[in-house]
């Protein structure tokens, strides 16, 4: 009897806290959202393209079939006749055209000693899908001749897709576990000690208290994030064998909205995680509950591996707004209005979290459990 009365007092417990029941069911949650996510970009509608390819040399057997083959796809492909090489590679690079088709003298009467070679952009999509597909289908003709590729990727291109895929997310990362590893013993831990009680008592302003955790933790979460951040960005050129140079590429512009971008995140993740510690009742609760909102976190940074193309929507949407227009700027894009609007958002969402944490300090049920 007594183990009965055990097992109903801990079913009892968990199933009148709703703040269990929600750490139990978020994780579920999060990864129903992260793969349906994940599962509409991956079967979404292939993306259609109109192919603009120079041509150099006679092989008018071959061009009909990959038009044939390109047109089966529903994408498009126009032909066009190469008379500057230089100008056409620098066509290709800046995405006004697709590629070049090189086939040498008597291509069709002498495939044995011919080649075709096929210059294109790998980080521009329609480029890298009509190499894919020409190749495939000149490796299916039976032709005894030779493929030649020539990617046009620059160490400053190869760089800059490596700083836009990884660097937003780790970002991220190092800034949430930053904030998280002050906040949770600044804010919980005093609960739970019974030292903030203290400070509620004398006549301090509540919203003044929240001000006094929020902006020192948020100025040394953005130390330990910006230590991490520089320590990731002059290692990785080193790590993917690249040139510590190639992260000059970018305009002072651009390195101060990322700045920007940034500071305004930090403030934001700090005064999340301080109003979940105040609303918790221990430092073990609010971690568990800054554990669940960090996969929440890390779902949305990741979003934009998966969906190519977001809106201009983002602005509005907290630290996805960050990641986008960050992954943006490191693609060598400037979208300054949309980034100063996602610092202006990120810091009214601080304001409103640093209001919500005044109400709760103000709070008797939630500071003393009365």
């Amino acid at each position: 009897m007594k183990l009965l009365a055990l097992i109903k007092k801990e079913f009892h417990r968990f199933f009148h806290d709703p703040r269990l029941i929600v750490t139990m069911l978020l994780p579920g949650i999060v990864i129903f959202l992260l793969y349906t996510i994940m599962g509409e970009a991956i079967h979404a509608e292939p993306q259609k393209y109109d192919y603009k390819v120079y041509v150099q040399g006679e092989a008018p057997s071959v061009t009909s079939m990959i038009e044939m083959a390109v047109e089966e796809s529903g994408n498009t492909v126009e032909w066009l006749p190469l008379e500057d090489m230089d100008a056409a590679k620098k066509q290709v690079e800046e995405g006004e055209a697709t590629a070049i088709l090189t086939f040498t003298e008597n291509f069709e009467e002498l495939p044995e000693n011919s080649a075709v070679s096929v210059v294109y952009d790998p980080m521009d999509e329609a480029g890298s899908g009509f190499y894919a597909l020409s190749t495939a289908l000149l490796e299916q003709i039976g032709m005894r001749f030779s493929i030649l590729s020539e990617p046009l990727v620059s160490e400053e291109g190869l760089g800059r897709e490596i700083m836009q895929q990884i660097l937003p997310f780790i970002i991220v990362c190092f800034v949430f576990s930053a904030c998280m590893s002050i906040t949770l013993e600044s804010v919980a831990g005093e609960k739970e000690r019974g030292t903030l009680s203290t400070i509620l008592v004398t006549s301090a302003k509540r919203s003044h208290i929240a001000l006094g955790k929020i902006v020192p933790l948020a100025c040394i979460s953005m130390l330990g994030a910006l230590s991490s951040f520089l320590g990731v960005v002059l290692s990785m050129p080193k790590l993917m064998g690249l040139s510590v140079g190639m992260l000059g590429g970018y305009g002072f512009g651009t390195y101060v909205l990322l700045f920007l971008l940034i500071l305004s995140f930090v403030p934001l993740i700090v005064a999340l995680i301080s109003t979940i510690s105040t609303a918790a009742r221990s430092v073990k609760e609010a971690s568990a509950y800054t554990s669940v909102l960090m996969i929440f976190v890390m779902v949305i940074s990741l979003v934009t591996a998966f969906v190519p193309v977001i809106g201009d929507w983002a602005v509005a949407i907290p630290v996805l707004n960050a990641v986008v227009f960050m992954q943006e700027l490191l693609a060598g894009a400037v979208p300054v209005w949309q980034s100063l609007v996602s610092v202006g958002a990120n810091l009214l969402y601080t304001a409103a979290l640093v209001f919500v944490m005044t109400k709760m300090l103000s709070s008797e049920k939630i500071m003393f459990g009365k």
